[in-house]
This record gives structure tokens, C-alpha cells and sequence, in this order.
């Protein structure tokens, strides 16, 4: 990791072409510890005439011979070294996402080896990116081959800068794309270290370069008439700014854009099994995770698996990060300030506030982002808590009869990113499964792991594309067709 002179404010810099740069205009801004509000560092902010030249750079190192003619095997080997690199920094990657996100100390190291994970993921398949022979009679040879699409232009949001780092990068580095990412200015720390570690493990200058940034960096990126592929994850509003942005060069985008992902609980359920991964989805990391379930919907004759989670959220602990608490803060004060807006109007709503429902009192944590973990009955289906994306650690239970009122109230949204059913009925899951409106369905479970392998995106408002395993890789990748006539068949 990189020293920092004793006594002074760290000063992060920009990654461009292979080096640690000031922004072009010399602005930098402050990250703050969302665990007290105090400064952690100082960060270079990128501008428009920085994206410029990092897509520039982009641009040059795709065609360059030390990435174009790199055979895809020696890829692979090149994104596996910065997996073991990951690893090997573990312990300092962890510490500092902790701080930067507020994350509990574990989750972030559990974030840590996904975005190992990612690298590994990719590098496996590098060199399996073929395409394939179509017949077409004596005479005629025509084959397919899958090309990288060229310069990827990436904004990732606050929650999870580590894993969305590697989740953009490391498919499209695989597919031999470069790659200008802009993390977001609430946490853009880790990211930078990502790109210094891929460089230090022989990745060509310019393939991949990391610029923090506002919404003025992001547009410019998005926008920018010399990239090829634009990843987003985001809100619905700026996400469909970013893809007209995108649009107006034609350029195609994927957008992740969050969610409002139902939990159905069948009174036939497994209450013990489902307890623990319903609380972790729906309050890990302070609840700001897209997929996270927050509308649960609760079968009449459930009522002892709702008594269970009120008595769960109600014991879990918070704290800073680094303490390892059960729930950390979130990231700065203004969604702390955004979560408890909604918390007021969930009241004005009629909701029943059954634990939580606003900031902590404990004093030792009045100067942090906290909000107590809530959980809220007696809205229905149509209240603006039980349909918007809060992104706090808030969940709303909604009562439902039979399985046909539970797909109803599971669709009747506009998003349709995760659900999740959990039931020992085969017959009610598969119903569900094929029923529900969403990129995921996940029965009786919450996730493998970090889901690193499977596709994931959503159906609606949710956006459009897909991210992680193998369905990522054709964000990244165009298909030439290539037909050959030969003799007298021809």
C-alpha cells in the first residue's frame, strides 16, 4: 500500500497512462470517515480534460502491441497475478474499504476476496472466447471470431467500490478491452489501489485507468465520443441519463439501476433457516445494496418468523467499521439524512414502526452516519416506502394470503432486479420462480457466495444487460462474421 507522510492528509491521485497524476485543473475534494465525519483523505478530482486524456489513453494502449498482440492465455495469467496480488493485500484493502464505505470490518474483507474472486473468475476464461464454424455448403468456409469491442467506459456507484471495480474491469480486460473507470467521490480509495496493483503486476499503462469524479466526470465519460461500452450502476434517474448520453454516439450501455427486491415467506418455511440471510440482505451494509430484500411479504400464519426478525434487527450491534460491528454506518451524511426522510414519511404513511426507526442514541455515535435497523408493518403494497429504493438498512413487511396474492404484490413494482422465496414446497417455488419479474430468483437462499458466477441484472426500471459470470462477457465482445469462398463451389 502507499505510505502517506506522518501527520498529514493522505493525497490521492489520479491513475492515468500508467501514472499517478494531479487532476489537469488541480481541484482535489475531501473523503470523509463516515464513522465520525472526519477527513480520511485528500483525493484528486477528475475533470473534463482528465477524461479526455484518459480515454485518449484507453484508446492508444488498445491498439498497442503490448496489450492487442497479447495472446488471451498470457491475459489470463496477467489477471490471475493481480487476484494473488489482492489477496496478498488483503488485510490492507479491508481496513481501508472499512473506512472509506463504512462497512463492517468482515464484510469488506469478504469484499476483498470477491474482488480476488473476479479477477480469477476472468482469467479462466480469456483464452475460451472463441466463436464458431456455420455450414454453408461446398465451397464455403464461414467462422465467426468474437473481438474485444474496444474502450469501456465505467461509473460505479458508493457501496461497493471493491467488487464493482473488479466486476467491470476484470471481464472486459479479459474480452482484451481497456477500460476508464470513474468510482464514485464517496469512495474512490480502493478502486485507485485496484488500479495500482494491476500495474504493478505488468498490466500495460493506459488499460486500465481510474478517475474519481462528480456527476460533471461521469457525464463527460458517458458522453464521450471515443469509447465504445458504457457499464453503469447507479440510481434510475442518472442511469438513464448515462445511456441516452451513450445513445446519442451509439454506443451501447449496460445499466444496473437498483431495486426493490420482494422477499416471500411462506408459512410452510424454514423460519430458523431463512432468519439469518433475510437480515443479512436486507441490513448488510447498512442495506445499501441493490439486491437487498426490503419488501417482505409475509404469508398470514407467518407472524412468528416476523416476531423473529424484529427481535434479530433489534440485538444487532452498530458501531464503526473497523469494530467489526454487526451494522456500520452509511456513507455520508446526506443518506443518512435521505434514509430518515423516508423513515418520517413511513410514519406519516401509517406504518408501524416495530424496532428502529431513526438514528441511534447512543452518544459515542452521534457523529457518524447511523440509522438503527428498522423494520416497518402495516403499509400496504402502494405506500412510497414499500415501492422506492431507500438504500438504508429498512425493510417493510406486507401481508399476503396465497401464492397467486404473493406473485401480484412481487410484480406490482417497477423494479425487478432480485427476489427471493423462501418455502418447502416445490410446487409454490417453481410457481414463483417462473412467475416473478426479475433478473434472480433465489429460493431459500440469498446468494452463492458473492454470486460472482452467475448472470445478474434486472427486468424493468431495474436496467438492462447483464454483469458477472459468463453473460458479462458479451458486453465486452462484438461478433465479426468472416465468409470465405473457395473453388469452383463457391
Amino acid at each position: 500500500m502507499t505510505s502517506e507522510p506522518s501527520g498529514e492528509l493522505p493525497l490521492r491521485e489520479l491513475l492515468l497512462d500508467g501514472k499517478q497524476v494531479p487532476a489537469a485543473d488541480g481541484r482535489t475534494f475531501t473523503v470523509l470517515d463516515p464513522s465520525n465525519g472526519t477527513a480520511l483523505a485528500q483525493v484528486a478530482l477528475a475533470g473534463t480534460a482528465d477524461v479526455d486524456q484518459a480515454v485518449a489513453a484507453a484508446r492508444a494502449a488498445f491498439t498497442a502491441p503490448e496489450w492487442a498482440r497479447m495472446r488471451a492465455a498470457d491475459r489470463g495469467r496477467l489477471l490471475n497475478r493481480i487476484a494473488q496480488a489482492i489477496r496478498a493485500e488483503a488485510e490492507q484493502l479491508a481496513h481501508l474499504e472499512s473506512r472509506d464505505v463504512g462497512k463492517p470490518l468482515g464484510q469488506a474483507k469478504a469484499d476483498v476476496e470477491a474482488a480476488a474472486r473476479y479477477f480469477e473468475f476472468y482469467a479462466g476464461v480469456a483464452d475460451k472466447l472463441g466463436g464458431s464454424t456455420i455450414p454453408l455448403g461446398p465451397g464455403l468456409l464461414d467462422y465467426t471470431v468474437r473481438e474485444p469491442i474496444g474502450v469501456s467506459g465505467q461509473i460505479i456507484p458508493f457501496n461497493y467500490p471493491l467488487q464493482n471495480t473488479a466486476r467491470g474491469s476484470a471481464p472486459a480486460l479479459a474480452a482484451g478491452c481497456t477500460v476508464v473507470l470513474k468510482p464514485s467521490p464517496e469512495a474512490p480509495l480502493t478502486p485507485l489501489e485496484i488500479g495500482r496493483i494491476a500495474l504493478e503486476c505488468g498490466l500495460p499503462p493506459g488499460v486500465l485507468n481510474v478517475l474519481p469524479g462528480d456527476g460533471e466526470t461521469g457525464a463527460a465519460l458517458a458522453g464521450h465520443p471515443d469509447i465504445d461500452q458504457v457499464t453503469f450502476t447507479g440510481s434510475v434517474p442518472t442511469g438513464i441519463k448515462v445511456a441516452q448520453a451513450a445513445a446519442a454516439n451509439v454506443v451501447p450501455s449496460v445499466v444496473e439501476l437498483g431495486g426493490k427486491s420482494p422477499v416471500i415467506v411462506f408459512a410452510d418455511a424454514d423460519f430458523d433457516l431463512a432468519l439469518g440471510a433475510v437480515a443479512g440482505s436486507a441490513f448488510g451494509n447498512a442495506g445499501q445494496t441493490c439486491s437487498a430484500g426490503t419488501r417482505i411479504l409475509l404469508q398470514r400464519g407467518a407472524e412468528e418468523f416476523l416476531d423473529k426478525l424484529v427481535a434479530h434487527a433489534a440485538s444487532l450491534k452498530l458501531g464503526p467499521g473497523l469494530t467489526d460491528p454487526d451494522i456500520g454506518p452509511l456513507v455520508a451524511a446526506r443518506q443518512r439524512d435521505r434514509v430518515q426522510g423516508y423513515l418520517d414519511l413511513a410514519r406519516q404513511e401509517g406504518a408501524d414502526v416495530r424496532t428502529g426507526g431513526g438514528a441511534p442514541t447512543d452518544p459515542a455515535l452521534a457523529d457518524g452516519y447511523y440509522i438503527e435497523p428498522t423494520v416497518l408493518t402495516g403499509l400496504t403494497n402502494q405506500a412510497r416506502c414499500a415501492r422506492e429504493e431507500i438504500f438504508g438498512p429498512v425493510v417493510t413487511v406486507i401481508d399476503f394470503d396465497d401464492p397467486e396474492e404473493a406473485l401480484a404484490i412481487a410484480n406490482d413494482t417497477p423494479y425487478g432486479l432480485s427476489s427471493y422465496v423462501w418455502t418447502r414446497d416445490l410446487d409454490k417455488a417453481l410457481r414463483m420462480a417462473e412467475g416473478i419479474r426479475a433478473g434472480q430468483v433465489y429460493v431459500n437462499a440469498t446468494g452463492v457466495g458473492t454470486g460472482i458466477e452467475l448472470p445478474f441484472g434486472g427486468y424493468k426500471h431495474s436496467g438492462w444487460g447483464r454483469e458477472k459470470g459468463l453473460e458479462a462477457l458479451a458486453s465486452y465482445t462484438q461478433t465479426k462474421n468472416v465468409c470465405i469462398g473457395f473453388g469452383n463451389g463457391s
